[in-house]
């Protein structure tokens, strides 16, 4: 398949029998991987109060990231800004920015939370997310200087740190009005994929950020020896989505045998059986034909992988396959 622009978001998942400290530095780890293996960007994400991810503060795990590599771009998948004054955020980014000068990303989000108490804790409850546009339109101020506060963010005021809008819901309209690249998933349900990315690109209004719509698409691809094996990669995640969503929390990562091994509830099942389904996984020609079916069918210009399994030597051949898949 031709080349394409490959990106990895890794959302530091804890596993069984680790600690959060291991899944941080696990992610450090994966970004020299990743940088040596040619990927074009990595990401980090926020959540806050969840069992199963250590990463709670994405800038923070970001500099991190970015003092252990020297070219991969580095970012965050994302900063939830109705979390945060935007003024704090731009501060943030600005100083990344001027650390580690052109290899910084900020993807933006528009989630509160993950449960109603994780929402309380901030301050924060679900009407927030209503106010994102404006948030966004500050933060994107804080760098240009327009601040009506009289106020300027240092070291941000000046700098082009890149934003990327997370199009979830009405990300996508937001994303073209405000003329900034998109990310956009999940590759499960590409109908509803392709029905935003067509709302962004009629809708895209040029700006200083960006010319054109620049549109990144995102989600869970496995590459192994088999798909017995790319399957089992998606086993660990598959059943911490079915628990999260029958029992209300989201667990650190098992072994894939322990699933395996697991008497499931009808519901439980059904969940599992759910999230197993609609991903890219496969053997390298059966990933390369899927792969490039869905960027035919959307034209995106970037791919954001996103996926997340207990085996991190298992993961990190997937991500080799994947780079030797699309170097062309």
């Amino acid at each position: 398949m031709d080349p394409v622009r490959l990106s990895v978001l890794d959302r530091s998942r804890t596993r069984e029998g680790h600690t959060h400290s291991e899944a941080l530095r696990d992610t450090v780890r994966l970004a020299r991987e990743l940088e040596r293996l040619g990927y074009h960007r990595v990401w980090v994400s926020e959540h806050h109060g969840v069992p199963g991810v250590a990463g709670s503060a994405p800038t923070v795990l970001a500099a991190a990231v970015a003092g252990a590599t020297r070219t991969i771009r580095v970012g965050t998948g994302g900063v939830m800004l109705p979390n945060h004054r935007p003024l704090v955020v731009a501060e943030q980014f600005g100083v990344l920015e001027s650390l580690f000068p052109g290899r910084i990303d900020m993807g933006l989000g528009r989630s509160v939370g993950f449960t109603d108490g994780v929402r309380r804790a901030l301050g924060r409850d679900k009407g927030d997310a209503g106010d994102f546009e404006a948030q966004l339109a500050e933060l994107l101020g804080w760098f240009r200087g327009t601040s009506p506060t009289g106020v300027h963010a240092r070291p941000a005021e000046g700098l082009m740190v890149p934003p990327f809008v997370l199009a979830m819901g009405e990300g996508a309209a937001i994303a073209a009005r405000a003329g900034l690249p998109m990310v956009i998933g999940d590759l499960r349900n590409r109908e509803k994929m392709r029905r935003g990315i067509d709302h962004y690109r009629d809708r895209f209004r040029p700006s200083v950020w960006a010319p054109e719509p620049y549109v990144v698409i995102s989600g869970t691809i496995a590459v192994a020896g088999t798909p017995e094996e790319a399957r089992r990669l998606l086993i660990p995640e598959a059943w911490s989505m079915a628990h999260s969503r029958t029992h209300g929390t989201f667990p650190p990562l098992p072994p894939a045998e322990r699933v395996e091994a697991l008497t499931m509830t009808g519901k439980e099942r059904d969940f599992y059986e759910s999230g197993l389904t609609g991903h890219i996984a496969g053997t390298k020609e059966q990933v390369a034909h899927e792969l490039e079916t869905v960027l035919k069918e959307t034209g995106a210009q970037e791919v954001l992988v996103t996926t997340s399994t207990y085996d991190r030597e298992a993961l990190l051949d997937s991500y080799r396959r994947l780079a030797a898949i699309t170097s062309g």
